[in-house]
């Protein structure tokens, strides 16, 4: 198939002023549909090249324009006041809505079918998309809306089965605590997790995060460029992972858990997030900021020994949740037919 795909971000390393988690996992996305025979044209901006001087152009291919596509895919794009809302050409203004609206318009009305990937759980339940019979709704999560199907941020199948524990564990690691990642919506679990033990532990807080004052105990150091991440997990003995509500009720795990277990980082994993045990042990499991010290005072205590190497054996194994083959076979079952898009309405019957 000629995919048309559709996402307001980069395939490279972008920009650090930017938040765009799907660096981490965009691009083995594409590259794996690629191996499968499919073609692949970008309908929204060429941002690594328009933004970060980063030319992709001859080895992947751009569009602005409507070209004759087999399929569209879509990572769903959202109003933000100020940002894509404003009139086209104005100070600050993004067309990612106004490009999506029109590709939806030309693609999707007209019968090509459609995978709207929700990956900010931003379509409203009620939305009249979810019941046009050419637009399948996919999530991140396991447990997706009704009539969605769920598709998980993938990991390459390479770097599951080439990541080796030991090695992993035995990486020096002088930072006992980071969390990488911007405030959206993670006040209530940054309270609740974060914050208590971030006073007596070293610890850094790297992304976009404008009200801080709340919590003058905890390092802010802002936005990192994004081969920073992996640098700061790979120094880092454990993480936290802080969801918004709305993301842990229905397990929807960001790529904050495998771009810290692939570095060796052990993702402590609130008992909030439905279906804990299957992203991480239970031996990683907090309920609170009190639990969150205790946990983290052992494992400093531990790291490098034969316990972080159990433990990241655990982790490891559990990520075969995301592995990149099983997410392109959602795909193309969803693109191709074989999995039917069942509204919600009907599957309430």
């Amino acid at each position: 198939m000629l995919i048309g795909y559709s996402c307001w971000g980069f395939l490279g390393n972008g920009v650090a002023d930017t938040p765009d988690g799907g660096r981490s996992h965009r691009r083995p996305l594409v590259d794996g549909l690629r191996t499968r025979g499919h073609e692949i044209v970008f309908l929204q901006a060429n941002r690594d090249l328009v933004e970060a001087g980063n030319d992709l152009t001859g080895s992947y291919r751009w569009d602005p324009g409507l070209p004759d596509v087999d399929a569209l895919m879509l990572e769903w794009r959202w109003p933000i006041a100020g940002r894509n809302t404003s009139t086209c050409g104005s100070p600050g203004h993004t067309c990612d809505l106004h490009r999506q609206r029109q590709l939806l318009d030309h693609y999707t009305a007209h019968g090509i079918p459609t995978l709207l990937w929700d990956k900010d759980r931003q379509l409203a339940p009620d939305d009249p998309r979810r019941q046009i019979a050419n637009i399948t709704v996919a999530e991140p999560a396991l447990h997706p809306s009704p009539g969605a199907v769920s598709l998980l941020f993938p990991v390459a199948d390479v770097a599951l089965d080439t990541a080796d524990p030991a090695t992993l564990a035995a990486l020096p690691r002088d930072l006992p605590l980071a969390y990488v990642g911007n405030q959206y919506d993670r006040d209530d679990a940054f309270d609740r997790y974060f914050a208590p033990p971030a006073g007596h532990i070293t610890h850094v807080v790297a992304g976009k995060w404008p009200n801080t004052r709340r919590w003058p105990q905890v390092n802010f150091i802002g936005r990192v460029a994004f081969p920073a991440v992996a640098a700061l997990y790979h120094r880092s003995v454990a993480t936290i992972l802080l969801l918004p509500d709305r993301y842990a009720q229905v397990g929807h795990m960001t790529q904050r858990l495998f771009e810290a277990v692939l570095a060796g980082c052990l993702p402590l994993t609130p008992t909030t997030i439905r279906d804990a045990a299957r992203f991480t042990p239970t031996d990683l499991h907090i309920s609170d900021g009190t639990d969150a010290r205790r946990t983290l005072d052992h494992l400093t205590g531990l790291a490098g020994s034969p316990v972080h190497q159990r433990l990241l054996t655990a982790c490891l194994q559990r990520l075969n949740l995301f592995r990149l083959s099983r997410q392109l076979d959602t795909i193309e079952d969803v693109l191709t037919g074989a999995v039917p898009q069942v509204h919600p309405q009907r599957a309430a019957r």
